[in-house]
């Protein structure tokens, strides 16, 4: 079984063994692949693995050999997937692999918010606490998570995860979900429309997935609603913020800050507008990429494989 892995380097920058994944057939490995390199390099092998390289109507009707698409993350909107059924092509993706590392890159932007940690190392290397007057040091706000009110959007795994460590830090916690009924059990969170959800909350965290419904659905108007101390932190999609609003309402201290580990554009321009704005953390969409959060997605995407050669495929998506 001929098996290609069109953007493998991301996933695995070579702190892991392709020992597992060899062993499933004749596999071709390339860290990147162009958009006109994807057709000669697929040629008739039957397996195809992506990260990020899309699969549209006019890529499945190129490729008659082709069998089984794997994506090697849990978000597959780059595939077709009325196009794959057609074609008779299954596909699937690999739930869950990083809620802890997500949840985790939840907090450390919010703390960097609220504490401003690399701020004031900073301010202790260059002199600052050298020169203070007192045996402290501060010259921005520190803010006490103990007590706020932490607004979850969406309610999947890592947005429960992350509601159980805002839990944890003594906050309140409320939810908007698509499906709230499905946590009727949970009393320890309450369940809001988002517009009141971001009325109330402190924090607002996004986690749900990128739809047509979704996206930039925190715009200005939803923006204004938000307290003027509250702080936006994104770590699902980048296309759910209007980035221009939010850049505008930073700017103009409508909100106290974001944290942001995904772009729309990614990697972004230079002339990002939110890569400069005031109180703003942004990171390279790295949340996902702990080195334990890549093995569960390798491990997975080999059982994936494995089970669709046994002829019973799980993680299939429909």
């Amino acid at each position: 079984m001929k098996i290609v892995y069109l953007d493998s380097y991301a996933a695995n920058p070579g702190d892991l063994s392709w020992e597992p994944l060899e062993a499933l057939g004749d596999v071709t490995l390339y860290e990147r692949s162009t958009e006109g390199e994807v057709l000669e390099r697929v040629g008739d092998a039957e397996i195809v693995l992506t990260n990020k390289v899309p699969f549209d109507a006019e890529r499945f009707a190129s490729l008659p050999n082709l069998k089984y698409v794997g994506v090697a993350a849990t978000g597959y909107n780059i595939i077709d997937l009325e196009a794959a059924r057609k074609h008779g092509v299954t596909v699937t993706n690999i739930p869950a692999y990083s809620t802890p590392a997500v949840a985790q890159m939840t907090f450390a932007l919010l703390l960097e918010l609220t504490q401003h940690t690399g701020h004031h190392h900073h301010m202790a290397r260059w002199g600052h606490w050298t020169e203070a007057p007192d045996f402290c040091f501060w010259d921005r706000p520190l803010i006490e998570l103990d007590g706020l009110t932490f607004g979850v959007v969406g309610y999947g795994q890592i947005g429960r995860r992350v509601a159980q460590i805002a839990r944890a830090f003594g906050m309140k916690v409320l939810a908007c979900s698509a499906h709230p009924d499905k946590y009727s059990d949970e009393a320890q969170v309450s369940f809001l429309s988002l517009d009141e959800l971001l009325r109330q909350s402190d924090v607002v965290s996004l986690h749900c997935p990128l739809t047509e419904q979704t996206e930039r659905m925190i715009d200005a108007e939803r923006i204004a609603l938000m307290k003027p101390s509250a702080y936006l932190i994104n770590t699902g999609r980048g296309a759910l913020v209007d980035e221009t609003a939010l850049s505008e309402a930073l700017k103009q201290k409508r909100i106290a800050g974001a944290g942001l580990d995904v772009l729309s554009q990614e990697p972004p321009p230079i002339s990002h507008p939110l890569l400069t704005a005031p109180n703003c953390y942004v990171t390279p969409h790295i949340a996902w990429a702990t080195r334990a959060s890549r093995q569960r997605l390798q491990d997975t995407l080999v059982a994936n494989i494995r089970a669709f050669l046994d002829g019973r495929p799980i993680n299939v998506v429909s």
